[in-house]
């Protein structure tokens, strides 16, 4: 099996995307975590640009990577200067990283507008900078910037310059699609012109996501003789981003037959793409292939049904060769196929000839058209499925709430306050909380009037909170008259679940999604309880 090295820029070209900050101690851990998946390469930064990337590199040096090798990323030298005497390449060298990575200009038009050079001078720039690097490293490479524009335009300069890096001893030339404006055929055509130039050389790959081409881009790279990729976790980047490593290297592996991290580490992929997006303060993206929540989500029913019988009717591969799961979801579009599925989940099997799952469909059907989303509220649906097995457990009887909102000067904060009557076992609790906003006060006062009962409430913690205004369905009055859809995701030390409410009010709706939070959490503990016992050996 042919091997393909990976080389992460996360930590340099992702942190150019927006929203995306990075501290010197969040580049670490990103770091770690890459080492653990396995790349080979690990780009942290530009040291001589600023301050954080100066500080990780001088951390860098105090953690013991198994797989990766850290490079450190910068220019070619000033123009005005020469290479022993640019602080830039005199940054790199300090680094003391044992891979080298400079980019260098191979566009006539940035060579002489942007860089205000002539082409002469710009191979000179790009010889002499890695000529100066390379007795001082174990590896060094040459990106070259704007190379497949640069081709189109005057490929004679553009191949000089990648025969000035490589005459020079740069290990590999990466070809940087850097606008992300080249199409795969047009790519290819253009690397078969590099081969045939520089059979000798060892070529990268280094594609944006412009013209949603990067992967693509990447695996014909690689196809046309690329050894190195170079991408991000994520696709993070500046403008569309970089090519998403995420999607690259399970393609690699699994499609093409390319071994470049492992079939082992493969399967570590979903976790690091979810790690590193919580690190960066990013929600993944659901959609995401291969890794992302949905890849192997089925809605509808003859696809669940399908799928139940054999899992490569709609999946392309095996979710957990990647770390990812087979998820099957309810809404309207559900068929009993999918409720038998979700059921076998929670321990119960039912037959297909189960009077209560065309009563259950039934009914979620009927929800879902006001506005119930059981596909992204998992502990909602596990707590409707059991209602209609008989197997649910009424853990306190509501008897009233009562929510008052007040302002009373115009700088001032609302206030929030509300009371709620519940019993358990029969003991009747009025109790009354204030809050930060109606929702927070009902949620203090119901768990108030039952943390006495049940301790354990107290471990759990409001993680998000969604509301949506749902229109455009049946018994829909329009404008402020439309029904409201509440999701809250709670969570306590070892679980995490979303409930769902829906309601013309607001409050009811929060009101419902808060009851089913509550419920679930008793539910989970009755579990846990009962399973303690059971693994202690009592009836």
């Amino acid at each position: 099996m042919n091997r393909v090295k990976i080389y992460d820029t996360t930590l340099r070209d992702g942190t150019q995307a927006e929203e995306l900050n990075l501290t010197t101690e969040d580049k670490i851990r990103v770091a770690r975590k890459l080492d653990e998946l396995g790349v080979h390469y690990i780009e942290g930064g530009w040291p001589g640009s600023n301050p954080t990337d100066k500080s990780f590199f001088k951390e860098i040096r105090k953690e013991n990577f198994s797989t990766a090798r850290v490079a450190a990323f910068g220019s070619t030298h000033y123009p005005r200067t020469t290479a022993d005497k640019d602080p830039n390449l005199a940054a790199l060298l300090e680094a003391e990283t044992p891979v080298l990575t400079i980019f260098g200009k191979t566009w006539d038009l940035h060579a002489e507008t942007a860089l205000g050079v002539s082409l002469e001078r710009n191979l000179e720039l790009i010889r002499d900078s890695l000529a100066y690097l390379r007795p001082h490293v174990d590896e060094l490479f040459f990106d070259a910037e704007h190379f497949f524009d640069g081709f189109k335009a005057n490929p004679d300069f553009t191949l000089n310059c990648l025969r000035a890096a490589f005459e020079a001893g740069a290990d590999v030339l990466v070809l940087c699609d850097t606008n992300g404006g080249t199409l795969t055929h047009e790519l290819a055509a253009i690397m078969t012109e590099v081969r045939k130039a520089l059979p000798d050389a060892r070529l990268g790959i280094h594609p944006h996501n412009d013209s949603e081409l990067a992967v693509a881009n990447a695996l014909e790279g690689v196809r046309q003789g690329a050894v190195q990729v170079q991408g991000t976790i994520n696709g993070y980047g500046e403008r569309c981003g970089n090519a998403n490593l995420c999607s690259i290297i399970p393609n690699l592996e699994l499609k093409m037959g390319l071994e470049c991290i492992g079939a082992d580490r493969l399967t570590l992929l979903r976790e690091t793409s979810n790690y590193i997006a919580e690190v960066a303060n990013l929600r993944p993206f659901l959609r995401q292939p291969f890794v992302g929540g949905s890849a192997f989500a089925h809605k509808g029913g003859i696809h669940v049904s399908a799928v139940l019988k054999n899992s490569e009717t709609y999946e392309h591969i095996h979710p957990e060769a990647v770390g990812n799961h087979q998820r099957v979801l309810l809404s309207d579009l559900a068929g009993k196929s999918n409720i038998i599925f979700k059921a076998r989940q929670y321990g119960y099997e039912l037959d297909k000839n189960d009077p209560r799952l065309g009563a259950l469909l039934g009914c979620i059907k009927e929800r879902e058209s006001i506005g119930f989303e059981y596909s992204v509220a998992d502990a909602s649906f596990e707590l409707l499925l059991r209602e209609f097995l008989g197997d649910s457990k009424d853990y306190f009887t509501f008897h009233n709430f009562f929510v008052v909102d007040s302002k009373r000067e115009e700088d001032n904060q609302p206030l929030s306050e509300a009371t709620v009557i519940v019993s358990v076992q029969g003991q009747k609790e009025h109790t009354a909380a204030s809050g930060n906003g109606p929702v927070n006060a009902l949620d203090g006062a119901v768990r108030k009037a039952l943390e006495r009962f049940y301790p354990r409430l107290k471990e759990v913690s409001l993680k998000d909170f969604k509301v949506r205004v749902v229109s455009g369905l049946i018994r829909d009055t329009g404008g402020t008259g439309s029904f409201v859809r509440v999701l809250i995701e709670s969570s306590d030390r070892k679980n995490r679940w979303t409930t769902v409410g829906v309601s013309h009010n607001i409050i009811e709706a929060s009101w419902q999604a808060v009851v089913d939070s509550i419920v679930y959490k008793l539910y989970l503990d009755e579990r846990e309880a009962a399973k303690n016992l059971g693994d202690a050996g009592i009836p």
